[in-house]
């Protein structure tokens, strides 16, 4: 009897078991199903990404660390997961998940226990500036820092800090032109994004950049915009609005967009790149050569076996450490990129110049050729004055290489220099601060980066006099061109990549509009009086595209014609709207009207659409972050 009874305790046993089995099995599936995966960097009240945070979910043992540049990726349960984020000397920050897939933070530094000859107290922290806090915190605890602002053997890189040698070519802004004077606009296209990332690095450091680090037309392509795929024989189609401007009610804006024909991955021809490395003295801060080597790292993660890549470096001289290898390899790679290491001058010029004899050592016949170059822009050795720079670069782009220049760094950065060097190269420049931007330039946007669809594409617009009695290309100041140069197949332009866009915004005042920016001149004596056009009031302007094939040398026209019909804008012009709205506050421009940061806030918020990486999210809170800092002096 009792043995019979133990057997039927063992059955109970077992079945409550097996169930508490399947029942546990079931929860962990569940969780597997709503499992997602959070990323982003963490940051220092400076801007810095800081190395060895714990990034832990709140209530468990999971957790991750970041890297030295302050990013971190980690699996989380479901969307009421917290995430907390802990440093020593920095004050611990708790945040909920929720919906969000990328979550940046901001740690504050914990009060400082000064040296006996100088304690501060919180009050009397508290009362200054957080520069002059952030500077005395430098000074009087240098062995405290954050791991992210020193360099080998723990010594602070605070050159930055110190001297500031950043350069950038002067912009003098675009203004209005009479159209009965100049009826024709005539500028190359501008793909690159580099001022934008720039600007954000100032803003996220508590300063405003320096005017001519805002380039308007960088900035609004900084983002994707909704515009319809292209359809037919050419690589890019055409997308036009009209409605009234928001920091003038009385003016028009009218919006011009290409998208580029985007090329799957398994589609793409195979690549022959040259990673050209500056590994010089100047590159030896957290935010430069350690930076350069983990996005360099996602770069060949995104390669093909039918891929090659060879590595160039330069300091003192130039050399390759890595001969062409398969895009399958990646402990080559991984292991070439590991073992680099800063020091010596700069010979930017020789580097290039290797660079290009690798390149055209290892050519591929309808493939894609190119160069991607890292650097701050400091070359000081052989060939390195602007002038030099381009007339190398200009030389050596006739052979079929392209070349994509990616910014590191502050301090000494040399902005000017290193938009030359893309402009000239048949290329794109962008600007890398820290791996989430790595991230986007080298993966999210790996076709548009790397793959060109159309080179020279140069943008002529007629506008029409019954219509338009004045109007101002918005940004593009470097990229204009004369109006002859728009028929020239010998006149270098941009280059549209694989799925990118572009977008140009054009000012208008129409006729009959008094305004303070439209200036007379005398009547010529020579020429016809052309002081009563006669046209068509139905057209506001036609707009033309020429552009030629990756490897061709002779262009294609497109011809499209703007109606003179003002519609309440989308979400497409009024983002791009209200980017350039805050480019101009930024600038102080003298024709941002009644722009303020409140009504750029209210312009990105109602336009913000779909934001599956978000960017516009942390424009919002860019612009937001900038009212606080202040408005220009």
């Amino acid at each position: 009897m009792e043995f019979g009874m133990d057997l039927h305790l063992n059955d109970k046993h077992k079945s409550r078991k097996m169930k508490n089995i399947l029942i546990m099995l079931s929860i962990l599936l569940a969780s597997k199903v709503d499992a997602n995966f959070v990323n982003g960097t963490v940051y220092d009240e400076n801007g810095y990404g800081i190395a060895n945070v714990n990034v832990t979910i709140a209530g468990t043992r999971n957790a991750v660390v970041t890297d030295i540049n302050g990013f971190y990726s980690i699996e989380v349960p479901n969307e009421k997961s917290t995430l907390v984020f802990s440093q020593s000397g920095f004050i611990t920050q708790k945040i909920k998940v929720g919906k969000k897939k990328v979550i940046d933070v901001t740690l504050k530094y914990k009060p400082v226990e000064f040296l006996e000859e100088d304690v501060e107290s919180e009050v009397a922290i508290s009362k200054k500036s957080k520069a002059e806090y952030s500077n005395s915190y430098f000074r009087s605890a240098g062995r405290a820092l954050s791991p992210s602002l020193h360099g080998a053997g723990g010594m602070m890189h605070d050159e930055a800090l110190i001297h500031n040698t950043e350069e950038y070519a002067t912009i003098h802004e675009n203004g209005f032109r009479k159209v009965l004077d100049k009826p024709l606009s005539t500028f190359s296209i501008d793909v690159d994004a580099a001022s934008y990332s720039n600007m954000r690095r100032f803003v996220n450091n508590g300063q405003l950049p320096p005017k001519d680090a805002v380039r308007i037309e960088e900035m609004i392509n900084y983002f994707g915009y909704d515009y319809k795929n292209p359809t037919g024989k050419d690589p890019f189609s055409i997308n036009t609005e009209l409605s009234m401007a928001p920091w003038n009610k009385e003016h028009m804006i009218v919006q011009v967009g290409l998208q580029g024909k985007k090329i799957e991955m398994d589609e793409l021809p195979p690549s022959n790149i040259v990673f050209l490395l500056d590994v010089s003295g100047s590159m030896s801060s957290p935010n430069k050569l350690p930076l350069l080597k983990s996005a360099f790292k996602l770069l060949a993660n995104e390669l093909r076996p039918q891929d090659k890549v060879s590595i160039v470096v330069y300091a003192g001289a130039a050399g390759l450490v890595l001969p062409p290898t398969s895009g399958d390899d990646k402990k080559t790679m991984m292991d070439a990129l590991d073992k680099l290491s800063a020091g010596g001058s700069t010979a930017g010029g020789a580097g290039i110049k290797l660079a290009y004899k690798t390149a055209m050592e290892n050519f591929v016949e309808g493939g894609n050729n190119r160069i991607v170059l890292a650097t701050d822009g400091d070359f000081n050795v052989g060939a390195s004055s602007n002038a030099e720079m381009e007339r190398l670069v200009e030389e050596k782009r006739k052979d079929g290489v392209f070349l994509t220049v990616l910014g590191f760094g502050m301090g000494n950065y040399k902005d000017s220099k290193m938009e030359i060097l893309a402009d000239k190269g048949n290329g794109n420049y962008a600007y890398i601060d820290n791996m989430r931007e790595a991230k986007k330039v080298l993966v999210n946007e790996f076709g548009g980066t790397l793959f060109t669809i159309a080179k020279d594409v140069k943008i002529q617009v007629e506008f029409n006099p019954s219509v338009v009695q004045a109007y101002r290309l918005i940004g593009y100041e470097n990229r204009k061109l004369n109006d002859e140069d728009f028929n020239d197949d010998k006149k270098d332009a941009g280059e549209l990549g694989s799925g990118h866009t572009v977008t140009a915004l054009y000012e208008i005042i129409p006729v009959g509009v008094e305004s303070e920016f439209v200036k007379d001149i005398d009547p010529l004596k020579y020429q016809e009086n052309k002081g009563n056009p006669v046209a068509s009031s139905d057209e506001l302007l036609t707009v033309k595209f020429r552009y030629k094939e990756p490897d061709g040398e002779k262009s294609k026209l497109i011809t499209q014609v703007v109606k003179n019909k003002v519609s309440e804008a989308g979400d497409n012009l009024k983002w791009s709207m209200a980017v350039a709205g805050f480019g101009m506050l930024l600038r102080d421009s003298d024709f941002k009207g009644e722009m303020t940061y409140a009504s750029v806030l209210e312009l990105a918020r109602a336009s913000k659409g779909k934001d599956p990486f978000g960017y516009r999210r942390e424009f919002i809170d860019l612009v937001d972050l900038a009212k606080s800092i202040g408005p220009r002096q």
